[in-house]
């Protein structure tokens, strides 16, 4: 992956006003976090009826541009900032409050960007302005949230620090190399045509200069208001490069085939617990410690895979980055590593697939307690926007004290990591058959459900031993075609109430499943009304009763005939 890269040019003045209230800036980070969570950028002017103005916009940039580099780097760009401007929002209409007893005491308009992995992110609230300059054309990246009113006076209608709640404007727009954004308060932009703006950028090769020529020149054609000019010209838009990727973490051999008794970087293999096509699962002991973990090792199948390797390297990431006690822990190497594998935690116990196979018929009480623990468990995952992509019974463990924690991390979608990643290059289908959801066949937008869908699967099938839908889905015309399958076709034991709920959390259709965990765990537990006044679905449905009669009629039809036969042969 390449790291974008910046220039920049600025200019700020009070103009024909006694202080300036205008606020901005740029943050260029060193190392990873160029990459990972990229280069920011904004521009507030805060709002001249405002008593705490100034202090409003500089509380707003220096959040936004700070604070951002300090939410999790699994988060997408869009997120992190949201909650930044979030908090930010509260903070002023509070202090205001509470320092001038005026809503509008600290207030403040804001228009930050983001420019990573050839993107920029925008977000807007209030009358500041951005602009994109592309190939000789100028586009306007904001739009204004001001009113117009009578004689001719303006007021903001949306505005940091205004009210308890904040609506912020979010575009994605791509970018190329030698591209131009101009961030201008209104002192400058309701003065200053784009076509004059874009002479003066292209009449002055330095950056610094031309944001001082447009915005004198907006004091030139009459402007009363600070004069704010910020332009960044981006040098190196940055890029998912796969190649580069690859050489990355292809720096670590694969390990050489592992058998028990030998030692391996420190660890003695006691014995092999998993294998596969795609990589094998260890038991081992670290020599030093005695500490027994698992390793896991990648399938040299996969040694020229680029794709594999990244999905192999990010298990570890995962598992070192979510804590809960319903998730796998991945532990960090004691040594320095010689070759690429993982460690994690070893958890004495059974899978779910192995432990239904000794409980085929649990009570419901039980059923809910597993439930609500990978619900934690997929809560802490998907709080760092984290999706699991393949829960299913095998990738799920119960240890001796009956805690299940969820493992195996190679199919997970991390929002943040997404966003580095070409759309080409990301896995088109994962997961395993009876347990993904219908959306990875539809083309429909994979979100959390997706993994509530699978978890409701895995409560059905321990509640009846059968799944939902038969087989689970292999092609879009199957997700067409397949219906339903009462419960309590299987389980006639099962309340109705229950198998609404389960029925719920396993719709194909995202807008009548279930949109959170919480709620679908409170349903297995808790008699929805919605649900009591249904009835209990008949074994068999109108078209397969019609059938039945049909058959039924044939079936007496051939025996009369036989009958009448045998009596003539008599």
């Amino acid at each position: 992956m390449t790291r974008p890269a910046v220039s920049i040019g600025q200019y700020a003045i009070a103009g024909r006003k006694a202080r300036n209230d205008d606020s901005f800036g740029v943050v260029v980070p060193d190392g990873a976090q160029a990459l990972t969570k990229g280069i920011t950028m904004a521009i507030a002017d805060g709002m001249s009826s405002s008593p705490g103005a100034k202090e409003a916009s500089e509380t707003c940039v220096r959040s936004f541009l700070d604070d951002y580099y300090c939410t999790h780097e699994s988060w997408a760009v869009k997120t992190c900032v949201g909650r930044v401007l979030t908090a930010a929002n509260r903070w002023l209409y509070s202090q205001g409050q509470a320092l001038y007893a005026d809503e509008g005491g600290m207030v403040t308009t804001f228009t930050g960007a983001v420019v990573k992995a050839g993107l920029a992110y925008v977000f807007h609230v209030g009358d500041s302005r951005l602009v994109l300059i592309h190939g000789g054309e100028c586009e306007a990246l904001t739009k204004s949230h001001r009113m117009t009113m009578t004689r001719g006076q303006d007021y903001l209608t949306r505005a940091v620090g205004m009210g308890p709640d904040l609506a912020v404007d979010f575009r994605q727009v791509p970018l190329a190399d030698g591209d131009v954004l101009v961030f201008t308060t209104d002192g400058v932009h309701d003065f200053l045509s784009d076509n004059a703006m874009m002479g003066l950028l292209g009449a002055h090769d330095d950056l610094g200069a031309a944001a001082k020529a447009i915005a004198e020149a907006a004091y030139n054609a009459g402007s009363d208001d600070n004069l704010t000019c910020q332009i960044v010209r981006v040098d190196h838009a940055g890029s998912a490069d796969q190649a580069a990727l690859h050489i990355r973490l292809a720096a670590l051999p694969f390990p050489p085939e592992l058998s028990p008794g030998m030692v391996f970087e420190g660890y003695r293999i006691l014995r092999e617990i998993h294998a596969s096509k795609r990589s094998q699962v260890y038991l081992a002991e670290d020599v030093e410690s005695g500490l027994r973990l698992v390793i896991k090792t990648p399938s040299v199948n996969y040694e020229d895979d680029p794709n594999y390797i990244r999905m192999f390297v990010r298990e570890e990431w995962v598992g070192q980055l979510v804590s809960s006690p319903h998730v796998l822990r991945v532990l960090e190497p004691a040594r320095p590593r010689r070759s690429l594998y993982t460690l994690s935690e070893y958890v004495e116990g059974v899978t779910l697939d192995r432990w239904m196979a000794d409980n085929p018929r649990p009570s419901l009480e039980t059923v809910r307690a597993l439930i609500a623990m990978l619900v934690k468990g997929l809560r802490a995952l998907h709080r760092r926007e984290i999706l699991h992509q393949d829960l299913k019974p095998g990738n799920i463990i119960i240890d001796s004290a009956g805690v299940l924690k969820i493992i195996d991390y190679g199919s997970v979608r991390i929002a943040g990591l997404e966003e580095l990643s070409k759309p080409e290059d990301l896995p088109k289908l994962v997961g395993t058959r009876d347990y993904i959801a219908p959306e990875y066949h539809t083309g429909e937008p994979i979100t959390p459900q997706a993994d509530l869908y699978s978890l409701g699967v895995i409560a059905y099938e321990m509640l009846t031993g059968k799944l939902p839908y038969g087989a689970g889905f292999a092609t879009a015309r199957e997700v067409r075609q397949k219906t339903y399958i009462p419960a309590t076709t299987h389980n006639p034991d099962i309340p109705a109430w229950v198998d609404a709920a389960l029925e719920k959390a396993v719709a194909k259709s995202l807008t009548k499943r279930f949109d959170a965990l919480s709620a679908f765990e409170y349903d297995l537990a808790h008699p929805n009304p919605d649900f009591l006044t249904r009835k209990r679905k008949p074994l068999l449905g109108s078209e397969t009763r019609e059938n039945w009669r049909i058959a039924f009629a044939i079936s007496v039809l051939l025996n009369a005939i036989l009958a009448a036969l045998l009596l003539m042969r008599r």
